[in-house]
């Protein structure tokens, strides 16, 4: 098998040792960026000194099926520390509803909750969207948080995101919280959305005129007031599916202050359940990243494929790719450190990720996508 993978004649030997020039070069970038932001990206944590008074924040929670994580979610909602928790019901069908108004009622601490109805989405608005922009018409408050409602948070993570804002003079903030995992799917695949970060942002751009440095994580997103008007709301980017990363490059073009986190054990989210929410959830994503280009979908894949897949098929007899093969354990397991997630396993496995993402990959080109419930045409 080795024989054929790399060729018999010095030639295809000499072809392969030569692909393995720019993989090398691809992982050490990668590599390099990601030991750099080890020491340079902030993660929250509870400020040890004098704390922001949080009375002027509230969390904004969209809902939209959301029945079986809620009431996990809730509790640390409520005790997170906002000066008020609302909560909009965006057309369940499975009595969310009724949940979460059973669940304040029985609240016997924590920041003042309500739910509010969601009305009917107007044409040319995605879903999320449409809902975060009716949350931000249902408080006057100074600082609007909207999170996703499957984030677990901790006691004092209001105090946490906005003592990191202010430390970072941010008036747009993200928070990507460490990600908790379940089936194998979950476990090779869901970190990657930080490992795109952590791999492909220094820190250190985000206070550089270069625009184009610009990243979001919809699960945790907070604005200033103003800033939350600078950039038009969710009605800049009523039609986009990845409305995350839309609005960070819209806020980094109207000159706004970008600011950046991982959630550590403030903030922790389990996006997905199972391969069937994982392949459904990622691959809505793929094409608008992609500005549209198909083309360009696969042919990330394939490079993937190639950089970490190939190098453990071909390590046995190339010394090169045995360094390549290195090298991608080395940036998963790195990951797991500086995120928490300690899933040393998932890092010595990380060649099977580009194989696991392909049916990811597969949902990601189709032109109609489904997710909760609702079709859009990407």
């Amino acid at each position: 098998m080795t024989g054929r993978l790399t060729g018999r004649s010095p030639a295809r030997r000499a072809a392969v040792d030569g692909l393995a020039v720019p993989v090398l070069a691809f992982l050490s970038i990668k590599l390099a960026v990601l030991i750099a932001n080890l020491w340079w990206f902030p993660t929250l944590r509870r400020p040890p000194g004098p704390r922001p008074d949080a009375g002027e924040s509230v969390l904004l929670v969209p809902l939209r099926d959301e029945a079986d994580r809620i009431p996990e979610a809730l509790p640390g909602m409520l005790a997170a520390g906002f000066g008020e928790v609302v909560l909009l019901d965006d057309g369940s069908t499975d009595g969310t509803a009724e949940l979460v108004e059973q669940l304040v009622r029985s609240a016997w601490s924590g920041s003042p909750a309500r739910l509010i109805p969601g009305r009917p989405r107007p044409a040319g608005w995605a879903g999320k969207p449409w809902a975060c922009a009716q949350l931000a018409q249902a408080s006057d408050a100074a600082t609007l948080v909207f999170c996703d409602a499957d984030v677990q948070l901790a006691p004092g993570a209001a105090e946490a995101i906005l003592a990191e804002m202010e430390h970072q003079g941010a008036q747009v903030f993200s928070v990507f919280p460490r990600h908790r995992t379940g089936s194998w799917s979950e476990r090779l695949l869901a970190p990657l959305i930080v490992d795109v970060l952590l791999c492909g942002l220094p820190f250190g751009l985000l206070r550089s005129p270069v625009r184009s440095a610009a990243a979001a994580h919809g699960a945790l997103l907070a604005f200033r007031r103003e800033a939350y008007t600078a950039v038009g709301g969710f009605g800049g980017v009523r039609d986009e599916v990845v409305e995350d990363v839309a609005l960070a490059r819209l806020a980094r073009r109207r000159g706004l202050r970008l600011g950046l986190a991982l959630g550590g054990s403030t903030a922790q989210v389990r996006m997905y359940r199972n391969r069937r929410e994982v392949t459904a959830g990622l691959g809505r994503g793929l094409l608008p990243m992609a500005g549209g280009r198909r083309w360009l979908v696969v042919l990330a894949w394939v490079w993937h494929v190639l950089a970490y897949t190939a190098p453990v098929l071909l390590a046995v007899a190339r010394p090169r790719w045995r360094v390549a093969a290195a090298l991608g354990v080395t940036e998963r397991a790195l990951l797991e450190l500086k995120t928490g997630g300690r899933d040393w396993l998932a890092a010595l496995t990380i060649a099977a990720a580009p194989v696991a993402a392909g049916p990811v990959v597969g949902q990601g080109l189709r032109r109609r996508q489904v997710w909760r419930g609702r079709s859009y045409v990407t």
